[in-house]
């Protein structure tokens, strides 16, 4: 009955678009350069027909490999479950892609039908009780010891999968649980959707007179045809206003709508869809057995534990509170000097008076770097880290089509000439993109039963600040640091190199997925890495000595501020995923109290983030938020190999790639750490770092 539906659907799709079957891009193998996604020919109408055909090929597969008359083995159960619904896989690749960077309200609605049908199909393969049992059987097996130890984790992945999604359930739990995920991933969907629209839809429209204390460079990036200018909420735009404006008041405003997205009156309130998120995942926990949903995530994390998560959150803050709070004093000595002892510090200045304080202690103007860090020149400088690390090339391919024309594509040549990967790059911000910055693997890398490499496709998401009329993108300090970031997160996608997609790349540990990205954002305070690319865009001068020094000087200036900020975030997180009753409650007062063991600065009334913190309501870092400094600890320990043994050094390098990039998720994240380090990481190389502990 419901493959008749789905049938009559896609028939129906087809009737309303004129789509032939035929011509559907994504029922044929793709012709283009590495078969990547044919973004040129894709359009609206393509995609219902396309999931629904997938998801009626993926039931065939999944009813072949469930009614196998054989007793099931790892080849003919395990293996043969990784390697189907690899249609459904595509189509939704693309679609994704295209919902984060390139969307729009048809897509947005046609992707509200389709992730309910979508999150059911999985939901009946996991819940699918002759499929477990032929699972089950070869993971209670004897003869799985004799498996080498990539068949045999992801014979133990298999497994786990299964039962944390609900196969041991009674039939009335299983179908609650299936009930969750398809609401789940409507009101996750629904929840960025909004936040999007929250963010396109605030203009600060100023004059010039509005535009005190900017300097000239930053002023064009506002600047419209008539003169005007317009301030928005992304963050290229927002965040050199917050630092430089002499306006009080507009920052004020700025301040506001940016920390009060998706919480007023209006259709794009996302405060009940936080309610609703949270209590999902706590009820899915519970069906399963565990006390929470942290309970239920972290358990299959390098920490374990939510015990083991608090304990690095308040280690940190018992570390670092005293050093922010000696930092906030000096920022608030500075204002109350420059405008009269009864000024009162809030959130809306801290930007703005911690900038002066860095220009007056460390005399350095965050804008005295941008004319050396060039968009074009960084990404060279970029490239060229991984070249000179790990021997790879990016060559630009023209004929990989793209789905917008500030993407481009590169292919990945590895330093033996053989191709790595394809890389796709995004930098700049758009109505249609969301805001932040990400990679995604829009294809992983597998090996096929005929053992040909299939290599991933790679891309790198940002929202960096946009060339004007007047000059290029020319790039602030924390742009460029975050172009390493997701930089660092391609890097441990090319180099993927297992025989199953599920275990390849980045589908590692959530709390160790971070360390390849993290790590790469220590070149950025490198002398070594900075005089390769940093030359001023006008006269070609390389960065001054005395700059770079200033440079390194600041790489640790308010650090604790910032760490007290990022731990306020896995406070709430954690906060949220912990609960163990419905929470029915004023998620801005609750936001609030969880963030009060870090909180330095006045509280802001009606100020919330959680309304807009993808991040954790569906962004898939629910009760992981840690992850960042859980990570960061891993980084500073692991990026002093390559101090002790050389900051541009090819072994330390090769012996990253081979023991942490390359290996994915074969192996425990602890085995492969102590592997490349030779040791446990400890925390003391970040305190050191940040300037808590001295050497």
């Amino acid at each position: 009955m419901f493959m008749k539906k789905t049938m009559i659907s896609a028939i129906l799709a087809m009737a309303l678009t004129g789509c032939k079957m035929n011509d559907n891009p994504f029922l044929t193998p793709y012709t283009t350069p590495h078969a990547t996604a044919p973004f040129d020919k894709i359009e609206l109408g393509h995609y219902e027909p396309a999931v629904m055909q997938a998801i009626e090929e993926h039931d065939k597969e999944i009813d072949a490999i469930a009614g196998n008359p054989e007793d099931p083995t790892f080849e003919n159960t395990i293996a043969a479950l990784e390697n189907s619904g690899k249609l459904l896989g595509r189509v939704f690749s693309a679609m994704g892609t295209l919902l984060n960077a390139e969307t729009n309200d048809d897509l947005e609605a046609l992707a509200q039908k389709l992730s309910p049908i979508v999150s059911n199909h999985y939901s009946n393969i996991m819940l699918n009780d002759k499929l477990f049992a032929r699972v089950k059987a070869v993971y209670d097996n004897p003869e799985k010891d004799k498996l080498d130890m990539e068949d045999r984790k992801l014979l133990d992945d298999t497994y786990k999968r299964f039962v944390r999604q609900g196969a041991n359930l009674n039939e009335g739990a299983k179908k609650r649980f299936r009930e969750i995920n398809s609401e789940l991933t409507t009101i996750s969907l629904q929840f960025g959707q909004n936040a999007l629209k929250e963010n396109n839809a605030f203009k600060m429209n100023l004059k010039d007179g509005d535009m005190e204390g900017l300097p000239e460079s930053v002023k064009e990036n506002y600047k419209n045809d008539d003169g005007s200018y317009t301030v928005t909420l992304d963050y290229p735009s927002y965040s050199p206003f917050m630092m430089y404006s002499n306006r009080r008041d507009l920052r004020e405003k700025l301040y506001l709508a940016m920390n009060t997205k998706c919480t007023k009156d209006n259709e794009c309130n996302n405060l009940e869809n936080v309610r609703k998120l949270v209590n999902l995942n706590m009820e899915q926990a519970q069906l399963l057995g565990f006390k929470d949903y942290a309970e239920y995530s972290i358990s299959e994390r390098m920490a374990e534990t939510p015990a083991n998560v608090y304990k690095l959150l308040y280690q940190l803050i018992d570390a670092y509170k005293p050093a922010a709070e000696q930092e906030v004093k000096e920022v608030e000595a500075l204002a109350k000097q420059l405008e009269g002892n009864d000024f009162e510090l809030k959130a809306w200045d801290w930007a703005y008076y911690s900038e002066k304080l860095k220009q007056q202690t460390l005399s350095l103007d965050e804008e005295e770097l941008r004319p050396y860090l060039e968009l074009s020149e960084v990404e060279k400088g970029v490239f060229g880290l991984a070249n000179k690390l790990y021997g790879i090339t990016f060559v630009e391919n023209a004929d990989i089509p793209v789905y917008h024309p500030d993407v481009k594509a590169y292919d990945v040549i590895d330093k033996d000439g053989t191709f790595l990967a394809v890389l796709y790059t995004d930098f700049f911000p758009r109505a249609g993109k969301r805001s932040g910055a990400w990679m995604n693997e829009q294809k992983s890398q597998w090996i096929e039963t005929d053992g040909t490499d299939s290599r991933p496709h790679i891309t790198l998401t940002a929202n960096l600040s946009k060339p004007t009329k007047e000059k290029p993108a020319l790039l602030s300090f924390d742009d460029v640091e975050t172009f390493l970031h997701e930089f660092g997160h391609c890097l441990h996608g090319i180099f993927a190199n297992g025989r199953y997609a599920s275990l390849s790349g980045t589908n590692v540990y959530r709390d160790f997925v971070e360390l390849p990205s993290q790590i790469m954002e220590n070149f950025l305070t490198e002398k070594e890495f900075l005089s390769t690319f940093a030359h001023h865009y006008q006269t070609g001068e390389l960065m001054p000595d005395s700059l770079i020094q200033k440079v390194i000087n600041a790489s640790n200036y308010h650090a604790a501020y910032a760490c007290m900020r990022q731990v306020s975030f896995g406070l709430l997180d954690m906060a949220y995923y912990t609960l163990t009753t419905p929470f029915t409650g004023d998620v801005i007062a609750f936001e609030k109290e969880a963030m009060t063991p870090t909180r330095l600065l006045p509280d802001v009334s009606g100020t919330c983030m959680s309304a807009t913190f993808h991040h954790i309501m569906g962004g898939g870092y629910e009760a992981g938020y840690y992850s960042y400094k859980w990570a960061e600890v891993l980084d500073a320990d692991a990026f002093q190999r390559f101090k002790n043994e050389g900051v541009l050094s090819t072994e330390v390098a090769e012996s990253f790639r081979n023991n942490i990039l390359s290996r994915g998720g074969v192996e425990h994240p602890m085995t492969l750490y102590k592997r490349y380090r030779g040791q446990e990481p400890s925390i003391d190389a970040l305190l050191q770092r940040d300037g808590i502990k001295k050497n």
